[in-house]
């Protein structure tokens, strides 16, 4: 078979491929789901690297205040949380499946915050879009609560839905913009530790 033939059909087969996952991806068949669990940065990694999820943006939900930005919501008087909203193909990772990604990136006995970042806009908190993620959410926070993994309550609060603001561009992923910075971070932060110790990951 010639080179130039065999270079033909593997772009075929690529292209057939990306038609098809397309298709299988299309923005009717997309759901969101929005999460805070502290320092926004810290979040997003984890889902980036979920298979099915689509996108991933950090910025604040719970809040009513119009266009909110990092210096408003850092104020603490606003009622914003660091969030993020995940764009997912439910045909390939479930709401359900999204929460016990979440919950191992949090501690969710903690109730003023999440690790050394205290305070409301760093609290904890599963937005739900709808009665079915109100009672998914409330299912997966009561089967951790059973596992025994914790020896406190779980306290993340589960809410309703809000509109979410995107961050401003330069905590986009911020572990990729800024690794270095990230690591020393997180590490820092205490909620490395808290992973490996509670999660072994």
């Amino acid at each position: 078979m010639k080179p130039t033939f065999l270079f033909l059909l593997c772009c075929g087969a690529i292209a057939a491929m990306a038609g098809s996952q397309g298709q299988n991806s299309s923005p009717s068949q997309l759901k969101t789901a929005i999460f805070a669990g502290g320092c926004f940065w810290c979040i997003q990694p984890a889902f980036d690297k979920a298979n099915g999820v689509i996108k991933t943006v950090v910025g604040y939900s719970g809040g009513t205040e119009p266009n909110p930005t990092y210096d408003l919501v850092s104020s603490e008087k606003t009622g914003y949380r660091e969030s993020i909203e995940i764009t997912y193909d439910p045909a390939k990772i479930s709401y359900d499946q999204l929460l016990d990604i979440y919950w191992r990136q949090i501690d969710p006995t903690q109730a003023d915050g999440q690790f050394t970042d205290i305070g409301p806009s760093y609290r904890a908190a599963i937005f739900y879009g709808n009665d079915e993620e109100k009672k998914i959410a409330q299912a997966s926070k009561e089967k951790l609560a059973r596992s025994g993994k914790f020896k406190r309550p779980i306290v993340t609060e589960i809410l309703p839905a809000m509109k979410f603001y995107p961050a401003e561009p330069y905590h986009q992923k911020y572990y990729q913009q800024n690794p270095e910075h990230f690591e020393a971070f997180e590490e820092g932060s205490g909620r490395t530790s808290f992973k490996k110790k509670t999660w072994q990951q």
